[in-house]
This record gives C-alpha cells, sequence and structure tokens, in this order.
C-alpha cells in the first residue's frame, strides 16, 4: 500500500511539474505576443540569408542559418516554402529566400535582420584554424494583396535563368527561374519553386511588393535602427549577433547582451530568447 502511495505521489509530482512547465511556455508566449503591436507584426515573413566575407566558410554559414530558421519556424508549427536558392561552390549556400507562414512570424523575426557573425575551427581548413565567417539576413512582412504598392514597369529589370540546387527532375532543364531587380532602390528579388516563369514571377513580384512596402514603412515611421542594419557592411564590426563555437562556447546579442552559453542549442533553433530580450528593449 505505502508503495503503490508513493507511486501515485510521484506521478502526481511529475505531472505538476509538466504542467508548470506548460504553463511557463504559454505565459512567455503570450507575454511576447503582448509586445507584438507592430502593423504587420501578424503577417507572414519572408526570410532571406546571403553569405558575406569568408568564401566556402561563410558559405557553409549560410546553410546553417537557413537550417536554424528553418528549427525555429518547425518547432512553432509555422510551414515554410522555399522560394529560390543558390547553391556555394564548394559547399553551402550563397543566397535562400523562403516564406515562412504562421501567425506572429513576422513580428517575432523581423529583429532578426542584419549581420550574424560566426566563430568557429574550420571543416574547411587542413590546418584546424579558426575562421570568422559572416552571413546577413534580411526579413519582411506578407503584405495584403489589397495593399497598393505603386510599381513602374520601367523601373524593373527581368532576368530569367535555370534554378539550381534541390528540386527534383524540373530543376535545370528551362530557363523559368525569374530574378527581379527595382533599379531605383538596389532591391533583387528571385523565385525558382514553381515549374513556370509565370507563377515564378508572380510569386517573385509579391516579394518585390512586400519589400518595397516594408521600405515606405520604414521611411515613414522613420524606423532608423532597423533600417541601418539592414544596410551594414557583410562584415567585421557590423554583426548583429556573434556565435561563438572557438576558443568559448556562447551566442551573444550586441544590441541587447542577451547571452546563451549552448550554441548547439540555438543553431537548432532556440533563439526565443534573443527574440524577447529585442522585443523587451524595442529594438
Amino acid at each position: 500500500m505505502t508503495e503503490e502511495k508513493d507511486e501515485k505521489d510521484e506521478k502526481g509530482f511529475s505531472d505538476l511539474k509538466s504542467d508548470l512547465k506548460n504553463l511557463s511556455v504559454q505565459i512567455d508566449k503570450k507575454e511576447t505576443e503582448s509586445l507584438l503591436s507592430g502593423e504587420n507584426d501578424f503577417n507572414n515573413a519572408y526570410l532571406s540569408i546571403h553569405s558575406g566575407a569568408g568564401g566556402t566558410e561563410a558559405a557553409d554559414w549560410a546553410s546553417i542559418l537557413y537550417r536554424m530558421y528553418l528549427r525555429w519556424a518547425e518547432d512553432r508549427g509555422y510551414k515554410t516554402e522555399l522560394l529560390s536558392l543558390s547553391e556555394g561552390e564548394e559547399a553551402g549556400l550563397k543566397s535562400v529566400s523562403f516564406l515562412i507562414k504562421g501567425d506572429f512570424s513576422y513580428g517575432y523575426l523581423r529583429r532578426e535582420t542584419g549581420v550574424h557573425r560566426l566563430v568557429r575551427i574550420s571543416p574547411f581548413d587542413a590546418g584546424a584554424r579558426r575562421h570568422t565567417s559572416f552571413a546577413s539576413v534580411f526579413i519582411w512582412p506578407e503584405v495584403d494583396d489589397k495593399i497598393e504598392v505603386n510599381i513602374e514597369k520601367e523601373n524593373l529589370r527581368m532576368d530569367t535563368y535555370r534554378a539550381s540546387g534541390a528540386g527534383g527532375q524540373h530543376v535545370n532543364k528551362t530557363d523559368s527561374a525569374v530574378r527581379i531587380t527595382h533599379i531605383p532602390t538596389g532591391i533583387v528579388v528571385q523565385c525558382q519553386s514553381q515549374r513556370s516563369q509565370f507563377a515564378n514571377k508572380d510569386k517573385a513580384m509579391k516579394m518585390l511588393k512586400a519589400a518595397l512596402y516594408k521600405k515606405e514603412l520604414e521611411k515613414r515611421d522613420q524606423e532608423k535602427t532597423e533600417r541601418e542594419s539592414s544596410k551594414k557592411a557583410n562584415e567585421w564590426g557590423s554583426q548583429i549577433r556573434s556565435y561563438v563555437l572557438q576558443p568559448y562556447q556562447m551566442v551573444k546579442d550586441h544590441r541587447t547582451k542577451e547571452e546563451h552559453s549552448n550554441p548547439q542549442a540555438v543553431l537548432d533553433g532556440a533563439i526565443d530568447s534573443f527574440i524577447l530580450a529585442a522585443l523587451k528593449k524595442g529594438i
């Protein structure tokens, strides 16, 4: 009888711990969402990653960041749609763009815009030396079709090319991928996820419309901090966050001073502490 009572007490204690943990997660989520009051915070988010200084190392770093954001989205139950992908010459990615679909995805992620720096022992260096690599991340909201964004055709340059990377039998058979450059602003968007050039052009235009809308909002609201961070060079001294794997283990956000001593957990998608710190600081 005593053993049965002990087992019940132990189970009850375990259930209580689980309930408290779930409650804590829900409280954190509600606290975070209460800080998401921006005009487009509820929207889906476009996310684009570009490798910077560092060659193959930087391309590999871009692919690691891509995986990190995919894991973050997956953990939240969000859906993702790959829009374009350009592979590195030896490994990794030169660039990748994708759409994250889920409530508040833009609100959560928009403060991730900026340069991300990695310090590690390079797996591509036979001498096992420490390398520093950079990649830039850009976030902008998906906008409603009802929102009017005036885009003059003469301000656009459209290029077609053959898609590269994973994509099945259709890849590299036709010039269906589309790249659109908005000449006045220099904004470039591209899409290769669809089978037809027309469909890729349609998605690319939606991305461009969203990017121009965000730029106009920044101008109207004078979001100086975010605007400057997105323009910083993809190199030393401009990073918003550092991921150090050698000689010590630490991820540090240079804007909020938020730190995490387990880089692997962060690279597996555990970035909520950085997001919440930025929200609380009003970045």
